[in-house]
């Protein structure tokens, strides 16, 4: 039997030290987790952002031990509750799945079953997590498509995955990582593929969700916009590794990666003319079997020097709420003379864009 995990009404929730996970393949090791560290409070949520193939996805499903047996190494730790995972086993995770932390994937219509009916798919955790009987779970069943705001809800339990539109999709997938009452919920790019305006309505009913069930939530997802106003703070990944850890707040305001600062600019803005040319991160991102030497984004960044070539920058804590791994963070003095160079040879241009 597992034991009884103490959840903690406030204070830290789950806690990472230096995490890796690589992946044994024909090329070589693939590291695709590479000594993440960090904390996540009771009822708080933490964005995970980053381009694809950042390792996002990879960090969310190591923390729920979602991983394939075979090639896979693993180290470090992951602390739920003052408890470590791995200390469970398969057995122990499977009950430990969708009662403690359930995850609501990226693609409804895959990660649904085309083969079964959507109360059938709500219920069947209920059954097998809580013991319910089959009336009391088509009855919970209901009453979660009519909190995850689906119309109908009635005749969405007899239906396939296949009637329903994409946003209705959706919010089955959420009201299935709901059922068991998780008080950590995982959120792998939630709104792909959904048109802006479900996107909005998905994110405020996770939002609303978090806030009714005292439940922390971490959202993965490579879109700062979709973040902005839906997380307390914000972890931001590069090839593995975490670049910057901020508050949502302080990381608009006062970012101190260059790798921040360009996902950031990258972004189309209202303000500008029709036409105007984004402003994209040159290159690309490294080869996780053969990572640069020194910082992983030193190849891709105009701040470079030989010292960021040479030596790993360790993620380092500029406040309370702030950390950043960077030889020359945005701001610092030889930051402002590299750009100023780089603008008077004309590879920046005067608003900081790629020239």
């Amino acid at each position: 039997m597992t034991a009884p995990i103490n959840r903690p009404q406030e204070g830290t929730l789950l806690e990472l030290r230096n995490l890796r996970t690589h992946f044994s393949t024909a090329r070589g090791v693939v590291r695709a987790v590479d000594g993440v560290s960090f904390t996540l409070d009771r009822g708080k949520s933490l964005g995970i952002v980053g381009e694809s193939g950042s390792g996002k996805t990879i960090l969310a499903r190591s923390i729920m031990g979602l991983l394939p047996k075979r090639g896979t190494i693993r180290h470090g730790e992951v602390l739920y509750a003052g408890q470590d995972l791995a200390s469970l086993g398969l057995k122990g995770m499977r009950k430990f799945w969708g009662q403690e932390m359930s995850m609501i994937f990226q693609d409804p219509m895959t990660s649904l079953n085309p083969l079964m009916r959507i109360g059938h798919q709500i219920s069947e955790p209920l059954r097998v997590h809580l013991d319910m009987d089959k009336v009391n779970a088509r009855a919970t069943a209901l009453k979660l498509l009519q909190d995850v705001g689906i119309p109908e809800p009635e005749k969405r339990l007899d239906q396939y995955p296949h009637e329903l539109s994409g946003g209705m999709r959706q919010r089955a997938m959420i009201a299935i990582a709901l059922a068991c009452g998780p008080t950590l919920l995982f959120a792998d790019e939630p709104t792909t593929a959904l048109d802006v305006t479900v996107q909005a309505q998905i994110l405020d009913l996770i939002q609303d969700q978090r806030r009714d069930r005292n439940m922390s939530v971490i959202l993965v997802t490579h879109d700062l916009g979709v973040v902005a106003g839906h997380t307390d703070e914000i972890a931001v990944m590069y090839a593995g590794t975490l670049a910057e850890k901020a508050s949502t707040t302080e990381l608009f305001a006062n970012r101190k990666h260059p790798y921040t600062e360009a996902l950031l600019r990258s972004i189309p803005r209202l303000d500008q003319p029709s036409h105007t040319r984004l402003l994209a991160i040159g290159g690309r991102p490294p080869d996780l079997i053969t990572p640069p030497t020194g910082c992983r984004f030193a190849p891709r960044c105009p701040y470079a020097e030989d010292k960021c070539r040479a030596e790993i920058p360790e993620l380092e804590a500029a406040s309370a709420d702030h950390s950043f791994a960077c030889w020359h963070p945005v701001g610092s003095p030889r930051w402002q003379s590299k750009q100023d160079e780089l603008v008077s040879t004309g590879v920046l241009s005067a608003s900081g864009g790629i020239a």
